[in-house]
């Protein structure tokens, strides 16, 4: 792993450890909010237009699975190709992978829907993938649920195998 590169990516950009893993540094919050009485109802209050992160990940780590109550948008910037596991509202089981290398069929960009269960890990072993997020209403901590391992795998026993891999609890 280019520990080099990480050391400065987490100095440079003032990245924090992000609780599912990895590190983190919310880029953007726009400045105008959406009331409550706008947003769909599971929403516990207003949100920001829209958020963005950076998010850094090595190999040596995971991000846990979790959900939000909004579509993610991921945007590819470098280091190894991501694998960003999702379990759609359906129980379907999908592991995308994303980076430049579109030779390969790789895109730099992808939608996790709203509601899905997701988590990722870095492709390449001792390797590192560094990308953004961007979320719309913007990120709040309410939001946020992190999977806790028997529970998701009582209600996607078939997927007991990825979701033991990719939780922590």
């Amino acid at each position: 792993m280019n520990k080099t590169k990480v050391k400065e990516l987490v100095e440079k950009l003032n990245l924090l450890p992000y609780p599912e893993g990895g590190f983190y540094k919310e880029v953007y919050r726009s400045n105008k909010t959406i009331p409550k009485s706008n947003l769909a109802s599971h929403f516990s209050g207003d949100r920001n237009y829209c958020t963005s992160i950076y998010f850094l990940l090595t190999s040596n780590n995971f991000s846990g699975f979790h959900r939000i109550k909004q579509d993610e948008v991921w945007n590819f910037y470098e280091g190894s190709p991501l694998l960003v596991h999702v379990i759609d509202k359906n129980g379907f089981y999908t592991c995308h992978e994303i980076g430049m290398d579109i030779s390969k069929g790789l895109f730099p960009q992808l939608v996790v829907p709203a509601g899905a269960w997701f988590a990722s890990s870095v492709k390449n072993k001792e390797d590192y993938s560094f990308v953004g997020c961007t979320v719309a209403p913007g990120f709040d901590f309410d939001d946020f649920e992190l999977a806790e391992r028997n529970k998701l795998t009582k209600e996607y026993p078939e997927h007991f195998e990825i979701i033991t891999k990719l939780t922590r609890i």
